[in-house]
């Protein structure tokens, strides 16, 4: 296939949003170039406006180039262009439940994500060794390696706040951690993915964070491996569906959601759901610090002005489905402790 008929992105192997996006286009058939972050092509491509990755390359009418970044309206501009392999359930209720779970991935298990990796130092030492070399394919002297570890290193630790890691909230994070793996793993006692025989934009959400989670960053992975192996094993049978058969009716149904995916939902209620509405607040009332309480201990971070604009999205989203489909949400939020997210 010719060079110009692939999608063109930009990412990084330790990028757990460009992994999630890279194991979501093989599985969906989309061929596509990843460029690493300083490879030489991208100095004839246009910036995005912010500058996170993945950065997707697509071109405009006019016949330029656009760059985009925000994996989840990504995920739904592909499901326009490609019909084949859907990643999102046809039954509204459960499309607007892995949304949330999408969104729950991306925003809170990120967190845990970014904890564990700047919090200890063996963490610190693999990423900050590894990472600076993963932006090109040209050698480096050991002298700028050297540099580079540094460099990245401070930065990335200086950036803790922003995802709300610190010394008040690192025990609420790890034991909200344990407690997916373990909900997650119970849950794939019986399923193949979240949602069904098939996997979502969700489950490619989880896999993203997980692939750094469960695959690189050494306290986690060993923490992972012995709490939930079934999800260690998942996360390696992710990287690669591109030759799963996909059936049409593989999804679960509305009224046979399984306990266990209630159980993920309920981890969703106890730390994501408070610390979304805490944050939301604080942006309303241009407070300085969000403040609220996980399982009786104490969160508190920097308000994170993308995380309010999510719960608008979700509750747009949650408005917007029709009363039968509403009610069968409208029950499963309020069973989980998830309701006051739409409220």
């Amino acid at each position: 296939m010719p060079a110009t008929s692939m999608q063109l992105l930009k990412g990084s192997p330790y990028s757990p949003y460009t992994r999630k996006m890279t194991a979501l286009l093989r599985f969906r058939h989309i061929p596509y170039r990843l460029l690493l972050t300083e490879a030489e092509e991208l100095k004839a491509l246009p910036k995005s406006k912010v500058g996170l990755l993945p950065t997707f390359y697509f071109k405009t009418e006019a016949g330029r180039m656009d760059a985009v970044v925000d994996s989840t309206p990504i995920i739904r501009r592909f499901e326009k262009s490609h019909t084949e392999r859907s990643v999102l359930p046809d039954n509204p209720a459960l499309a607007f439940l892995d949304y949330l779970l999408e969104d729950f991935a991306d925003e809170w298990l990120t967190k845990a994500m970014f904890h564990y990796r700047w919090h200890y130092q063996p963490d610190i030492e693999r990423a900050s060794k590894t990472l600076p070399q993963c932006r090109s394919l040209a050698p480096a002297s050991d002298a700028d390696l050297l540099k580079w570890e540094k460099e990245f290193a401070d930065r990335q630790i200086s950036r803790l706040y922003v995802v709300g890691s610190n010394n008040v909230t690192t025990p609420v994070i790890e034991d909200s951690y344990k407690r997916y793996l373990t909900a997650f793993n119970t849950h794939l006692k019986q399923h193949m993915f979240l949602f069904g025989a098939r996997p979502s934009a969700a489950d490619f959400a989880a896999y993203g964070q997980l692939t750094q989670l469960a695959g690189f960053d050494p306290t986690p992975t060993a923490l992972t491996e012995k709490i939930a192996p079934r999800v260690f094993a998942w996360v390696e049978v992710m990287d690669d569906l591109s030759g799963m058969t996909v059936r049409e009716d593989a999804w679960i149904k509305t009224h046979q959601i399984p306990d266990s995916l209630l159980d993920i939902f309920r981890e969703l209620g106890r730390g994501y759901v408070p610390v979304m509405l805490a944050n939301a607040k604080a942006l309303i009332n241009a407070d300085k610090e969000v403040k609220t309480e996980i399982q009786g201990k104490l969160w508190t971070q920097s308000p994170f002005p993308y995380q309010g604009k999510c719960l608008q999205w979700i509750r747009e989203k949650y408005e917007h489905l029709d009363d039968g489909d509403r009610k069968v949400v409208t029950d499963i939020l309020a069973e989980t402790g998830c309701l006051p997210l739409v409220e």
